[in-house]
């Protein structure tokens, strides 16, 4: 857009205010107000479900350079519901872009604003938390806010605070495929694997094709009845948005899948419901993980591995040692802490030790990058593969075991 840019402005919970230009569409949105660290990958962020209600300040001072193109999208639709930028790209130029980021976030409705101070906007954060934000341009913006009136101001902080927290929020539902699809597998078929879909992203099921998995994504409302009707290898749960204590149900589902033993895999959203499936608590975080730059230490190579990120939560789970899981009185067995952030020390892995039951916080799907934790899903195969080994070969001890007992 080459237009001359009106006012716009950004107000939070607090009553912070800065003003800036519009950009994209005109309106008023609102949401969570949170940052995201990442120089690259913006169309795979504002299209990632995971950011649904989430108004996103760009830390990189310049977004839009490249574009976007039919093939990085993490989903059929933008998903941000605001987004904040220092320096809007003039022009997109990349040998990959097929159309301008604003033109497209304009298309879709998605409110923002620009010529604002990123910096001290992610400092704020930081040091107060994140929290409840609006943008306001256009029709939705009122006489005097611009020039910082007392009464225009109090009336757009009011519009802020009457709007939903994140704590407590059962989004996952909304961003949920409503019909089951399947990607099939790239090559010779390794495994069949029920994907539950609670803001998956597009680049995950691919990843798990990769490697000859037939993935099957179905909605977050399925039964363990419905998952086991595709004879799976193992079950994922995916990324999603909202508060993992709205998720009671996806909770038992999951109790249900780890009860029947298959094999499970979580990120992000996964992570947090097998914490709380094994019995323990989830918290919200001062002002989250998000970005393609985090570093997460894996305790059991001692490898440090820079991921991607996008949570306001995580789990309460013992880091130094094994921990018995606390639900039914241990019924899961030991489960250790397999990744911790290293910035923060909080739970980005959980491992159970007695049933074949694993998850990770961040994105090794990880588009647009990077891919250090692309192992995982390497991981997660291998696992299912040799689960089913397992399953149809009772092994030494129980053969010896059959041997013993028709002896007798």
């Amino acid at each position: 857009m080459t237009t001359q840019r009106e006012s716009a402005v950004i107000v939070l919970e607090d009553g912070s205010t800065y003003i800036g230009h519009a950009y994209a569409a005109r309106g008023r949105t609102l949401g969570e107000i949170v940052f995201s660290t990442g120089m690259t990958g913006y169309q795979e962020t504002f299209t990632d479900p995971s950011y649904h209600r989430q108004i996103i300040v760009m830390t990189a001072p310049h977004i839009g350079n490249t574009g976007i193109n039919a093939e990085d999208p993490e989903s059929a639709r933008f998903w941000a519901a605001g987004v904040v930028l220092r320096d809007p790209a003039r022009r997109a130029s990349n040998w990959r872009s097929t159309g301008e980021l604003e033109d497209a976030l304009a298309a879709a409705g998605v409110v923002g604003i620009a010529d604002v101070d990123t910096r001290a906007i992610t400092r704020h954060l930081r040091e107060k938390g994140v929290m409840r934000a609006g943008i306001f341009s256009g029709a939705a913006l009122p006489d005097g806010a611009v020039e910082r009136k007392e009464a225009a101001l109090e009336v757009l902080t009011g519009i802020v605070r009457q709007s939903p927290e994140m704590t407590g929020a059962d989004l996952a539902s909304e961003v949920t495929t409503p019909d089951a699809y399947v990607v099939e597998p790239e090559g010779e078929e390794r495994a069949t694997v029920v994907a539950v879909d609670m803001g998956i992203k597009a680049r995950t099921p691919a990843q798990l094709a990769a490697r000859g998995a037939r993935v099957i994504v179905v909605p977050m409302t399925v039964s363990l009845a419905q998952i086991e009707a595709y004879r799976p290898d193992g079950v994922f749960f995916s990324n999603g948005p909202g508060d993992p204590q709205a998720a009671d149900q996806q909770v038992e589902l999951l109790r249900e899948v780890l009860d029947a033993g298959y094999p499970f895999f979580g990120i992000c959203f996964g992570n947090q419901l097998l914490g709380r499936a094994l019995g323990y608590g989830t918290y919200k975080l001062e002002y989250g993980h998000r970005g393609v730059n985090q570093p997460v230490l894996d305790r059991s190579t001692g490898r440090v591995e820079i991921t991607a990120h996008n949570h306001g939560f995580a789990v309460d789970a013992p880091v130094e040692d094994p921990s018995l899981s606390p639900f039914a009185g241990g019924k899961y067995g030991r489960v250790e802490v397999s990744h911790v952030g290293l910035n923060d020390q909080v739970v980005e892995g959980l491992r159970c030790l007695d049933i074949p039951a694993f998850s990770v916080q961040y994105h090794p799907e990880a588009a647009a990058g990077p891919h250090d934790a692309s192992y995982l899903f390497d991981a997660f195969l291998d696992l299912m593969v040799a689960q089913r080994g397992k399953t149809e070969d009772p092994g030494e001890d129980e053969t010896k075991a059959t041997q013993d007992k028709e002896n007798n």
